[in-house]
């Protein structure tokens, strides 16, 4: 991690918790307006693709901000003693048949 300030590093964690707030409100509310099967939405597609292009700005932040923070980005929980199930294979060995 880079030599940065205690403040700054608050600043950033305070940021982050920002974000995480906000994504979580922009996908309550686009559950919560989903409609039933066969009706149309009552959210325009403009809305709905701006609630997308928010979406992933604010993943993206997230992302950044948990570099800065020297914190892992594991896309999803895993346990200490869980086994590690991927294979990196290198792309040189795939041929086409």
């Amino acid at each position: 991690m880079s030599s940065e300030s205690k403040d700054e590093l608050d600043e950033k964690a305070k940021e982050k918790r920002i974000m995480v707030m906000m994504r979580q409100v922009l996908s309550a509310v686009a559950r919560e307006t989903v409609p039933p099967a066969g009706m149309k939405h009552t959210l325009s597609d403009d809305t709905i693709q701006g609630i997308r292009d928010c979406l992933s700005l604010i993943t993206a932040r997230e992302h950044e901000l948990n570099i800065e923070l020297g914190e892992a980005n594991n896309l999803r929980p895993r346990y200490v003693d869980e086994p590690v199930t991927s294979k990196v294979v290198a792309l040189d060995s795939i041929t086409k048949k």
